[in-house]
C-alpha cells in the first residue's frame, strides 16, 4: 500500500528498533528520563539536544529540543501514559512542526545477562517517509545512548 492509499486515521505499520546495551535497566531508565542525562546522548548524529524537560509520571509532560546542523530547532513533546520504573515507558509523541494526531512510543528495558535489551516501538506513524525518518532517528539515538553509557 502506498501513502496515497491511506485513509484519514490509518497508519503505516509500527516501527520496532532494538539494541542491547551493557548497562542495567535502572541506569538506562534514568538516562532516558533524567534531563541532565538526556541532553548528553539524545538525537542521531549531527542533531544536538540543547534542552529537555521531563515530568516523569502518568499524565506528566515532556519536551525535548532537537537542534539540526542548519541551526533549526524542533521540539518533540508528549505526555507519559505508563511509567513502570525501570522496565517500561509509554508516551505520546508530537513534533512542533506539522499537524496530525500524536504518535505513540513504547520503550522497554529488559535485562539479558550483563546487558539490557532496549526495544523502542513507535506506533501511529502517518506515512512511510515519516517512518523512515523515525527509524534513522531511533537508530542514532540508541547509538548515542550506548556510547554515552560506555564512557
Amino acid at each position: 500500500m502506498n501513502d496515497s492509499t491511506h485513509l484519514p486515521g490509518e497508519y503505516v505499520a509500527a516501527l520496532v528498533v532494538r539494541r542491547s546495551i551493557r548497562a542495567t535497566p535502572e541506569r538506562l531508565f534514568e538516562a532516558w528520563t533524567d534531563p541532565k542525562h538526556l541532553v548528553q546522548w539524545w538525537g542521531p548524529e549531527g542533531v544536538a539536544c540543547p534542552e529537555a524537560h521531563v515530568d516523569l509520571r502518568p499524565g506528566g509532560a515532556y519536551r525535548i529540543a532537537n537542534r539540526f546542523p542548519d541551526g533549526s530547532l524542533i521540539w518533540i513533546s508528549g505526555v507519559f501514559e505508563i511509567v513502570e520504573r525501570p522496565n517500561r515507558l509509554v508516551y505520546s509523541w508530537r513534533l512542533s512542526v506539522g499537524a496530525g494526531a500524536p504518535e505513540r512510543v513504547s520503550v522497554t528495558f529488559t535485562r539479558t545477562g550483563a546487558e539490557t535489551e532496549v526495544v523502542v516501538t513507535h506506533e501511529r506513524i502517518p506515512d512511510e517517509a515519516t517512518k523512515k525518518q523515525h527509524e534513522h532517528g531511533w537508530h542514532g539515538c540508541l547509538d548515542g545512548l550506548r556510547l554515552y553509557l560506555a564512557a
